[in-house]
């Protein structure tokens, strides 16, 4: 495909923005605290502007990308892969928001420490920069995809290209960058999808024509299979009951209600933006049937004229950057409070130098660059990117228990429920979910074994059970 120069433009032009929008926020972060909080002056972030972040976060071209690819094969069944993730903000809206700003902490890590010990803080954050990292590789990999057929060069170069761009505007202005750039990530991605929808639909003869290309199946809600749907459904919740970037973001609100309330809001932009992406998807299919479903994006991107398809990349850029900015803001944020200050810098809490900023800018920059090595080698996006919610739905197990069951367990059954479900999902997910069972089951089994096993010991042997959680705690 030869370049499309008026839609580089149109691309370029907004990565210019998004460079002018985190120079300015860089001028409110003088230290790693206000760095990976995102805090400033006055009652918090609105609740409907945090759920467009929170859409913009969950929304990345792995999940855009990988949509299609999913739907280029199976139809609009493929939908419930998102509408998934939206049914998990309603959930967590009910069970989770409130609690969360309640116990004054932003990281996940940070909760389990108070209630399982140091251990726990420890393996909660490496477990979750795994699965953070894991995502961003197909988040990477999805870019690459779309800006190759866009730039007229090869998949790696495009790959490299996005990974780049993706992590230098958010090493400036920190959290309060991500905050501003992912409410206009959210809203040119409604954009773009609406204008590929559009485009996607004229082109084969809106929905009467759609149906005329592709077989009944593809218009059957469960042709990709119910145990399939369960397990994105599992995946779903668990990715949006402990995924570190949701509480940062949770954090910057005023109050429990106002989370509560933003959860909400996540959830009415998160599930039609899904169903959109996948009829694209399926329209893709209908105008080139024998294309690799990871091209079927970007082949329709190709068929459109220089404005139209600058608006659609400009969106699916827009997916790339507000998820890799909150992926690698999220891991910055764990390996600085979980490692750096801990076992490397042994300061008193409370206690920041200005090496401590500059610590956490870098780590910034090398967890975003890190997947790049991996997404270039990704043949199957949606699959990694619900691996990396499976391991993340370990550890949503374990906060239900802290928050619904204080007390239950031990402070050596936490640690050994998340390695071991680290260790079997990824081993499962290699194996290619052996008997067909999606490796997303095991992430919610291992810890409920292992945290019954542990109260059981714990119970016959007297040894200590976990601590409840104390509302209405400073963040650290």
């Amino acid at each position: 495909m030869d370049i499309n120069y008026g839609a580089l433009a149109i691309v370029a032009g907004y990565i210019l923005l998004l460079g002018v929008i985190s120079s300015l926020a860089s001028s409110s972060v003088n230290s790693a605290g206000s760095f990976t909080s995102g805090h400033g002056k006055g009652h918090g972030t609105p609740s409907i502007l945090i759920g467009l972040i929170l859409m913009s976060e969950f929304i990345g071209t792995s999940t855009s990308v990988g949509t299609t690819q999913e739907a280029y094969k199976h139809g609009i069944s493929a939908a419930w892969n998102v509408i998934a993730l939206g049914l998990g903000f309603i959930v967590y809206a009910f069970l989770l928001a409130r609690k969360y700003k309640e116990s004054g902490e932003n990281t996940i890590s940070g909760i389990f420490a108070k209630a399982y010990g140091k251990r726990a803080r420890l393996a909660t954050s490496l477990v979750m920069v795994f699965a953070l990292q894991i995502i961003a590789v197909a988040t990477y990999a999805g870019g690459g995809a779309i800006l190759s057929g866009l730039l007229g060069v090869n998949q790696t170069r495009a790959t490299i290209v996005c990974g780049i761009i993706a992590v230098l505007y958010v090493c400036f202005g920190g959290m309060r960058s991500v905050i501003h750039t992912n409410i206009i990530h959210a809203l040119m991605k409604y954009v773009s999808i609406g204008v590929a929808l559009y485009f996607g639909l004229s082109q084969v003869g809106g929905h009467a024509g759609l149906h005329l290309r592709l077989e009944p199946h593809m218009f059957s809600w469960s042709h990709v299979g119910w145990a399939q749907i369960f397990a994105w459904f599992i995946a779903g919740m668990g990715a949006t009951f402990s995924t570190q970037y949701v509480i940062q973001a949770i954090s910057t609100v005023g109050n429990p209600v106002k989370a509560q309330v933003a959860s909400f809001y996540s959830a009415l932009f998160v599930i039609p933006f899904g169903i959109a992406v996948t009829i694209v998807g399926m329209t893709a299919k209908g105008l080139f049937p024998d294309i690799p479903s990871i091209s079927a994006f970007s082949a329709l991107i190709g068929q459109m004229d220089s404005l139209t398809a600058g608006i659609v990349a400009a969106g699916l850029a827009a997916s790339l950057f507000g998820t890799s900015a909150a992926i690698s803001i999220a891991t910055a944020t764990l390996l600085y409070k979980d490692v750096y200050r801990p076992f490397v810098s042994k300061a008193p809490a409370g206690a920041e130098s200005a090496k401590d900023l500059t610590v956490v800018r870098c780590t910034t920059i090398v967890m975003g660059l890190l997947p790049i090595v991996f997404a270039i080698a990704t043949p199957d996006i949606l699959k990694i990117v619900f691996l990396g919610k499976a391991l993340r739905t370990s550890l949503s197990v374990l906060v239900l228990f802290v928050f619904y069951a204080p007390g239950f367990g031990t402070r050596t059954g936490a640690p050994l429920s998340i390695f071991v479900s680290l260790i079997a999902v990824i081993g499962w997910f290699l194996a290619g979910n052996p008997f067909g069972i999606d490796n997303a089951y095991l992430a919610i089994g291992i810890p409920l074994v292992i945290m019954a096993m542990s109260e059981i010991y714990r119970r016959f042997t007297g040894k200590p059970a976990a601590r409840p959680l104390a509302p209405n705690m400073g963040q650290e």
